[in-house]
C-alpha cells in the first residue's frame, strides 16, 4: 500500500510540474525593429542649369534634373533628366538654326562634401550637326559624358555646383565631338 501512496504521489508532483511546463497563451516572437529608412520624399533632390546667350550667335539650353539618394549617407546618388537645346548662328548666309531635345539618366558619387564624381548617359534628338549635309531629317545621337564637379551650399539644401565632362562616345554628330573638356554650372536643391 506504501508502494502506492509513492507511486500515486510521485506521479501527481510529476503531472503538476507537466501542467505547470504547459503555457496556455500562443508564442508571440519579438518584433525586430525596421531599419532606420529614410522616406522617399526626403532622398529626392532637384537641379539642372538654364543658359543664355543672345546677339550673333543665340543659344538656349534648358536641363531640369531629379536625383535620388541611394544610401543614408547621401554619397551615392542617381537620377534623370530632360534636356532642350537651341542654337542658331548668323554669322552664315542663310544662318545656321537647329535644335535639339532628349534625355539623360546619371549617377553621382560624393568623394567629399563639395567634390562629386559625375557619370550620365544623353541622348539627343538632334538635325545632323554638319551643315553641308543635305538632309536635314532628325536623327538620335548618344553621349557618354564623365568627369566630376565642386558643390557649394547657398544656404538651406540648396547649392551651385560646377564640372567638367568629356564626351567619351565622340559621335561624328555630336555637337561635343572633337571638344575638349565640357564646363557647366548650375543650381541643386537637396544634391
Amino acid at each position: 500500500m506504501m508502494q502506492r501512496l509513492l507511486f500515486l504521489l510521485a506521479f501527481a508532483c510529476l503531472a503538476c510540474t507537466a501542467a505547470l511546463g504547459q503555457d496556455s497563451t500562443a508564442y508571440v516572437q519579438p518584433r525586430q525593429a525596421k531599419p532606420d529608412r529614410i522616406p522617399i520624399k526626403d532622398r529626392l533632390w532637384f537641379g539642372g542649369g538654364i543658359g543664355l546667350s543672345f546677339g550673333t550667335v543665340t543659344a538656349i539650353q534648358l536641363d531640369p534634373i531629379v536625383g535620388l539618394h541611394l544610401d543614408k549617407a547621401q554619397k551615392l546618388s542617381t537620377g534623370l533628366g530632360v534636356s532642350y537645346n537651341y542654337f542658331r548662328d548668323n554669322r552664315f548666309a542663310p544662318a545656321y538654326e537647329m535644335s535639339a531635345y532628349g534625355y539623360r539618366a546619371f549617377t553621382r558619387y560624393r568623394l567629399l562634401e563639395p567634390v562629386f564624381l559625375h557619370a550620365e548617359f544623353l541622348h539627343l534628338n538632334m538635325e545632323p550637326y554638319y551643315y553641308f549635309m543635305q538632309d536635314k531629317g532628325r536623327i538620335w545621337v548618344p553621349h557618354l559624358l564623365v568627369g566630376g564637379g565642386y558643390a557649394q551650399s547657398a544656404g538651406g539644401k540648396a547649392v551651385f555646383y560646377l564640372q567638367v565632362l568629356f564626351e567619351v562616345l565622340q559621335d561624328p554628330n555630336s555637337f561635343y565631338a572633337g571638344q575638349g573638356p565640357i564646363l557647366s554650372g548650375g543650381v541643386g536643391v537637396g544634391f
